[in-house]
């Protein structure tokens, strides 16, 4: 018998670096009055400025402003944060984590690093995930759930977003009746069959849907994230538009739909990819996780919000050195880029939800909706405890917002499970970094305008580059 000797690689190698020249965080409350620096120093990998975003979006901070270089084997980054009303991060516990998890190596975040708050930030997820990508349509997460209950199936957590007339779902479950995990092979297959019927009941031939039943494991994807990949995978991009035209109307005042401009940098050998939109929560999170997943490295950028409105700047390559060379990847990326930060746009009124953990409470509830002829634009929930907690937002079949009197009907057919009723602007104002009321802050907007130079990573990173890489002190805009 021939005997084949193959090299070996020692899995720790990966962190070898990460091991001589650990990242360095420090969390500055002195520089600004109204927002904490959240300053990281590491060596630099591919993905790295999707997991600094990642971990302080799911601390529900807001970003307000980002300086970011990367060029190099090092990274550099700054953040200006605040929480949801707009307050310094104080609070140590919460200042420990963030320490903590921006240093620590994938899965290596201590139970005791993970729970802060009195909440935990990223729970491990141990059950059965569901992944689905299907046309949307009114009733379809009442089917989705009604079958699942059928199957003695309990979901433990729940997402879901539309766009462009397609939806991807996420759902987490376990054994209704006994609890813990499903490992019966058989009941996964049939669970797996009765879900693809419900999703090819509706579809026409050739139309994409797709339904996969994933086991959890160690580094699973951020649901988030995965989210965007399945509504890419699913070309929901392809019907995207934004404002056209290049240079000037990417800063056009008084149009607060998605801009997205890209332009060559010879000289460097960038392209010079430039995003304004109305800003919102996530809105970084979104954007560079779209570019990470489309295999673009970030050299430098900027993030600014001013008022209602955000501007992005980002220098990149494609992470195996090119750029972008036919006019067909250039109109891709700027799709791409215009749907992810669509995706996550709520239309409709949000119902704030919480209620008893038990099985077939999503099911009731969506059961509801459907009856009173209500879509689901977005959803999100899971368990808190002995809680289920969430959120849903809803419009009526042709998208617009439902009217008062089916409002009352709804929560009233729901009960105590709604807690709050909301009603949703269609950039989700609520929870954003401007804290003042939309006229003040667009007369602020018009002031800065008039005041400061063009937004651009030329007259306003280059010109702190060299303070940033030698002190790393706080980089004023």
């Amino acid at each position: 018998m021939e005997i084949i000797y193959q090299p070996y690689f020692d899995p720790e190698f990966e962190y070898l670096i990460e091991r001589i020249y650990p990242p360095w965080v420090c969390i500055d409350n002195d520089s600004y009055k109204d927002c904490t620096l959240v300053k990281v120093d590491s060596a630099n990998k591919h993905g790295i400025l999707l997991e600094m975003v990642q971990v302080l979006t799911d601390l529900d901070l807001l970003i307000s402003k980002s300086y970011i270089s990367s060029d190099g084997g090092w990274f550099m980054d700054v953040f200006h944060v605040t929480d949801q009303l707009g307050n310094k991060i104080t609070d140590e516990s919460l200042i420990l984590y963030i320490q903590q998890a921006l240093c620590a190596r994938r899965g290596e975040i201590s139970k005791q690093a993970r729970v802060c708050l009195r909440r935990e930030v990223t729970p491990e997820l141990k059950d059965l995930a569901i992944e689905m990508t299907s046309k949307d349509r009114p009733g379809l997460m009442s089917e989705i759930s009604a079958v699942l209950v059928e199957l003695g199936c309990h979901i433990t957590a729940a997402m879901a977003w539309t766009h462009s007339a397609r939806a991807a779902v996420i759902l987490y479950i376990e054994d209704g009746l006994k609890g813990g995990p499903i490992t019966d092979p058989v009941r996964l297959a049939h669970v797996e069959e009765q879900l693809e019927n419900v999703i090819e009941a509706h579809h026409e031939e050739g139309e994409k849907r797709s339904v996969r039943l994933t086991t959890p494991a160690g580094g699973h994807t951020h649901t988030e994230r995965r989210l965007h990949q399945l509504m890419y995978a699913d070309d929901d991009y392809e019907s995207c538009r934004g404002c056209d035209g290049g240079g000037s109307s990417v800063h056009k005042r008084g149009c607060d739909r998605t801009h997205v401009n890209i332009e060559s940098c010879k000289e460097k050998g960038y392209w010079v990819v430039n995003v304004r939109s109305r800003d919102r929560p996530k809105l970084l999170f979104d954007t560079v996780c779209a570019l990470t997943d489309l295999q673009y490295a970030v050299f430098h950028a900027v993030v600014s919000s001013r008022g209602t409105m955000a501007d992005q700047e980002y220098f990149v390559r494609h992470k195996d050195g090119y750029t972008l060379n036919t006019e067909s990847e250039r109109h891709k990326l700027t799709l791409c880029l215009i749907a992810a930060i669509e995706r996550r746009i709520s239309q409709g009124l949000r119902l704030d939800l919480c209620a008893k953990n038990r099985m077939g409470l999503l099911s009731d509830i969506t059961r509801v909706l459907r009856e009173y002829g209500l879509s689901i634009s977005r959803i999100s929930l899971g368990i808190h405890g002995e809680k289920a907690v969430g959120s849903i937002y809803v419009t009526d079949a042709s998208g617009h917002d439902i009217s008062q009197s089916t409002v009352e009907i709804v929560t009233k057919e729901i009960g105590e499970s709604i807690i709050a009723v909301h009603k949703s602007q269609k950039w989700a104002l609520q929870g954003s970094s401007s804290r003042t009321s939309q006229k003040a802050a667009e007369r602020r907007e018009e002031e800065e305008e008039e005041e400061r130079p063009r937004f651009s990573l030329g007259s306003l990173v280059w010109s702190h580059l060299e303070r940033l890489s030698s002190s790393f002190g706080p980089t004023r805009s």
